[in-house]
């Protein structure tokens, strides 16, 4: 039985509130509940081969995770780089019976997807125990089809926050603005004052910021309730509240002055250089980023906190947006080692080798709020406790891989195209809705 994304956009918000709200009192030691760190088990002489889209950063800092799992297991991890495209990586893999062990799927939708097609091995009881610890039903809901839990929610992300270099705000007398109109005037004073407002990451592998963009400002316009139905695809990409949110981007995407280097440049960024640009280079006052983004941060001489803040995502609508996002663990292998692995991956052990190296979040509630190394980590902790039911997984996650997670296709693409042509609103709202109905038949 397949859970509708509807039910999931519900789930995952509840369970994020609910997760994060037991994080502040969670128990500290590794088991979760006092019992001996989970893990355990003698694999020296196993090789686990584990693929993830994740590079530069987020790599680094998910190797030492598995270094940890080294250390306690004896056995071999060798990590491989999945690219944007998860699904392309995968899918030869599968189809030749030679998958990894284990995969990091950036989106719910395509675990279910394998999940179908009998590509995914279920969690072993033991796993399974671990999840029922640590997450809440809801999380656990999000990595399971059917009857069966095939999937670990390791790292979650809050995608509603831009990051700002308060110095550049202080220059211009700009303040943190809360609404969408204030964050185009202030765009507006910090040009005036000298300073480029925004980088942006529009390159063609990374046009996912885009995305979120848009997901964040047709929430707050269109609400709760249409957000679920374009989920769905309930409501098309013609309708008119898709027509106001790209309106309302287009006074922000289409101002070239507005972005570092202009159209040309935005268009061939990707997301690490967009931080570099803000706060390595200072080309910038302002990137879109999600918490993640301290990692990238943290490559730079700006320190997180300090030199670098966030703001909440500015409402454009009634709602304040909260979009939250999350990377799912699955075992493609059946064999000790990739089981023993998500054991692992699902335990506050890993969970707090991971917060301490700054750009992450989890929904373990055993995982404590003391374990985060940077300061915004623990202010969006209790940002998230906030949310309330407005809250909502990241749309294009929960779409159809081909629709809102390949590079080049879809909603990727077509925002991507509407950077560079922001007049062109209706021609924009055509394509989105033809890649739509072609990716949910």
């Amino acid at each position: 039985m397949r859970v509708t994304r509807r039910a999931l956009s519900a789930a995952v918000a509840a369970g994020m509130l609910l997760s994060a709200a037991a994080a502040c009192g969670g128990d500290d030691d590794g088991g979760g509940d006092g019992s001996t760190p989970a893990g355990g088990g003698e694999l020296k002489g196993t090789t686990i081969e584990v693929a993830a889209k994740w590079t530069g950063p987020e790599e680094e800092n998910f190797r030492k995770v598995l270094d940890a799992f080294q250390k306690k297991t004896g056995a071999t991890v060798n990590y491989a780089s999945t690219g944007e495209n998860t699904d392309a990586f995968l899918g030869p893999r599968l189809e030749a019976g030679n998958p990894p062990d284990v995969a990091i799927l950036p989106q719910p939708g395509l675990m279910k997807q394998y999940a179908e097609k009998g590509s995914l091995k279920p969690l072993s009881p033991d796993v399974v125990s671990e999840v029922d610890k640590n997450f809440s039903p809801y999380w656990k809901e999000l990595g399971s089809s059917g009857d069966k839990t095939y999937g670990v929610m390791i790292k979650a992300a809050y995608k509603s926050i831009l990051w700002y270099r308060p110095q550049a705000f202080s220059d211009a007398g700009v303040q943190p603005p809360t609404t969408w109109q204030e964050l185009v005037t202030a765009a507006g004073t910090l040009q005036e004052a000298g300073t480029t407002p925004f980088t942006l990451a529009a390159g063609p592998d990374d046009s996912w910021t885009l995305t979120d963009w848009f997901e964040n400002v047709y929430l707050s316009q269109a609400g709760p309730e249409n957000y679920d139905k374009l989920a769905e695809h309930e409501i098309k990409w013609t309708d008119p509240t898709v027509k106001k949110a790209l309106e309302t981007l287009a006074e922000i995407w289409g101002k070239p002055d507005f972005l570092n280097g202009g159209v040309a440049t935005a268009t061939k960024t990707k997301f690490d250089e967009s931080v570099t640009q803000a706060f390595g280079q200072e080309k910038a006052a302002m990137v879109y980023g999600g918490d993640f983004a301290a990692a990238n941060i943290a490559t730079t001489n700006a320190k997180v906190g300090t030199d670098a803040k966030v703001f909440a995502f500015p409402k454009a609508g009634d709602t304040a947006p909260a979009i939250l996002g999350g990377d799912v663990a699955v075992a493609l292998k059946d064999g000790e080692g990739a089981q023993e692995l998500m054991k692992f991956l699902a335990s506050p052990e890993a969970g707090k080798v991971w917060a301490g190296l700054g750009g992450y979040l989890t929904p373990n509630k055993n995982v404590p709020p003391d374990a985060y190394a940077d300061p915004v980590a623990k202010e969006l902790i209790g940002q998230l406790q906030q949310a309330g039911d407005a809250a909502r997984y990241d749309m294009s996650d929960l779409t159809p891989a081909a629709f809102g997670a390949t590079p080049g296709d879809g909603m990727w693409e077509a925002l991507r195209t509407f950077v560079q042509k922001p007049d062109d609103v209706a021609g924009t709202q055509k394509k989105l809705e033809a890649e739509a109905a072609e990716a949910y038949k």
